[in-house]
């Protein structure tokens, strides 16, 4: 079995149980669009995941799982879909979370659904991380294999080392 698909497997297995054992008392805030038309909806934590995810691909619902495990390793990946110039993003994470509330409630964004390149992205982050990769192995790869042939990248700082 490939790596990805162990992943999947993982984040998947370990989504579901936190599901499962906070649903009863997790429940969406509200949904609203963000000024460059992505939409935004406030989940009670990162176990609950948004509603327009609900016909996603698996994929896409995976990214996102990512996005709420792995983002403090995510916060310092660039994304290079030119996410930065049209929505303002300052990583890949915010392609999939625009902010994580004091509270610990999180504000999703749904740009995630719609790129290719922020799905992939956060999926080598995930494949990399359980490999035992630094953030700053992770971002150099990442910086390695998309500077040439896509969008400028977001505006991301390096990781601390």
């Amino acid at each position: 079995m490939d790596k990805i698909k162990k992943i999947t497997f993982v984040i998947l297995g370990l989504g579901a149980l936190a599901l499962s054992a906070c649903a009863a008392k997790e429940t969406v805030s509200h949904t609203e669009h963000a000024p460059n038309g992505d939409l935004r909806e406030v989940t009670a934590s990162t176990e609950k995941l948004p509603n327009f995810l609900n016909n996603q691909q698996n994929a896409v619902r995976v990214a996102y799982q990512v996005a709420g495990v792995l983002g403090d390793t995510m916060k310092w990946i660039p994304c290079y879909c030119g996410c930065g110039q049209s929505a303002g993003h300052k990583s890949n994470l915010n392609c999939f979370i625009n902010e994580i509330r004091e509270d610990g409630s999180i504000e999703w964004d749904d740009h995630g659904t719609r790129c290719g390149v922020c799905v992939q992205t956060a999926m080598e982050t995930a494949e990399l991380k359980q490999q035992g990769k630094s953030d700053l192995e992770i971002r150099q790869y990442i910086d390695n294999k998309y500077s040439k042939g896509f969008a400028k990248p977001t505006d991301t700082p390096m990781p601390i080392s």
